[in-house]
């Protein structure tokens, strides 16, 4: 029925909206969100940087079919709500002539909070992700961006050590070079995600940092878009990240991320920069293990140098060797069966941005191939079908039963599942490689009798 998002000139229309609210017979049944009412969840990361997933969350706020509330949630909830952001935020010395601004004439997007709230069926596995994350043609874009900005990469790199490929590579991941960084309102978004209150304390500190970017003029209220989540521009940084970390590269008085290349490049080498990026060393490399390795050190935690790395026999896939790491982990992200990578400093600093093992590793591969380097040379186990959420909850439950602690079961497959899976396989004398497959569920479901 409802095509459109909900916009209010609140200051004309609130005791209006709150009248009508109080006139309603029954008030909308408030259903609990997936997730919303447990602790906090097994497998969950908690990401230093302030950057948002993915641009795969990014879309149109205005081409989406939603109810006219979700969750209990309305527009005279989201009125009320926006009015007491504003009393709070005056107290905190935000100019009227701000909120106007940014408060004037807001949205309420309740698919904001539907997405916020949707969780897939199946977790992806990680040869699908990066079959889509570095394909032929983003590999070709790239490229094509990167000989078009050469001057502007080179200069932004060698003020910040950071190699154009790289930024060029995250750019491609995040709004696939500028092609879609998201059409919602920041404000608009961000208001929404704190009215739903899953998340009020992330949403206010973004809405606060969102009015000191309106307030220093870097860019109007309604150019200020991104995705569903908040985050903004080419590489998609939240507010909080832009205040810390975006340059004024092209020298206009503004810090634009949003239209301005040079000032893209440069605030994405200055977020990695002063994360601790280390100049002049790859994220890592593809690696061959040797038999019998003791796969529980393929856990991305373990560390050591990439001396004895190779004392203990892994070998580079290709004529290009090892890189020399003074420390560095290695990573199987589909187990024994698939390709391995040692990886070193700069991976966890990509990770830095996204703390997802998968998202680093297509920036290092996307980074490599923009170069021209070669992808990955040894096969993934593609006939090895992905689990469903449910799957996973039941793996995670039947580890918890026999002791091998994951965590809250939450469906979604992490560093608690991943651990708890080397467990139960150390105990079994199975190659402790932490990958949860089919057979893998058959035996924990055959051991607690399930």
């Amino acid at each position: 029925m409802f095509n459109m998002p909900y916009r209010l000139a609140f200051r004309a229309t609130l005791p209006l909206i709150v009248a009508l609210a109080g006139c309603a017979t029954h008030a909308p049944a408030e259903t609990p969100a997936p997730g919303q009412s447990g602790a906090s969840s097994a497998d969950k990361s908690s990401t230093t940087a302030d950057h948002s997933a993915s641009s795969a969350q990014n879309g149109s706020s205005h081409s989406q079919q939603t109810p006219a509330s979700v969750n209990g949630r309305d527009v005279a909830g989201f009125a009320r709500w926006v009015a007491g952001f504003e009393r709070r935020a005056r107290a905190k010395g935000v100019s009227s002539s701000t909120l106007n601004t940014a408060f004037g004439n807001a949205e309420f997007l309740p698919y904001v909070i539907e997405l916020d709230n949707r969780q897939p069926e199946f977790n992806r596995a990680i040869w699908d992700y990066l079959d889509t994350a570095v394909s032929n043609t983003r590999i070709s874009h790239g490229r094509e961006k990167l000989a078009t900005y050469q001057d502007t990469a080179d200069r932004v790199a060698q003020r910040y050590g950071v190699p154009g490929s790289v930024i060029v590579a995250i750019w491609g991941m995040e709004s696939n070079y500028g092609s879609n960084f998201g059409h919602y309102e920041t404000i608009d978004a961000l208001a929404t995600l704190g009215y739903d209150g899953r998340r009020e304390s992330f949403a206010e500190n973004q809405l606060y940092a969102a009015l000191k970017i309106l307030a220093n003029g870097d860019i109007s209220r309604s150019d200020m878009r991104g995705s569903w989540a908040g985050a903004m521009g080419n590489t998609q940084f939240l507010p909080t990240s832009f205040l810390s970390y975006a340059v004024d590269a092209d020298g206009d008085g503004r810090r634009d991320i949003w239209g301005s290349i040079p000032d893209t490049m440069a605030s994405t080498a200055n977020y990695l920069a002063d994360n601790g990026w280390h100049t002049g060393q790859p994220w890592g490399r593809e690696v061959v293990l040797p038999s019998g390795f003791d796969y529980a050190q393929v856990d991305g935690e373990t560390h050591q140098s990439t001396a004895a790395w190779r004392a203990e026999g892994v070998q580079p896939v290709d004529s290009r060797g090892l890189p020399d790491f003074d420390s560095a982990a290695i990573i199987a992200p589909a187990g024994a069966s698939g390709p391995a990578f040692m990886v070193g400093p700069n991976f966890r600093v990509i990770k830095r941005y996204n703390n997802a093992t998968s998202y680093a590793l297509a920036v290092g591969l996307l980074s490599d191939q923009i170069r021209g380097e070669p992808g990955v040379e040894q096969s993934w186990p593609r006939d090895e079908a992905s689990l469903s959420r449910q799957q996973v909850l039941a793996l995670q439950r039947g580890l918890n039963t026999l002791g091998y602690g994951s965590g809250t079961p939450d469906g979604i497959v992490g560093p608690n599942t991943r651990a708890g899976v080397r467990a139960f396989q150390n105990a079994r004398g199975l190659t402790a490689d932490g990958f949860p497959t089919q057979s893998l569920l058959d035996k924990v479901e055959a051991a607690t009798g399930g």
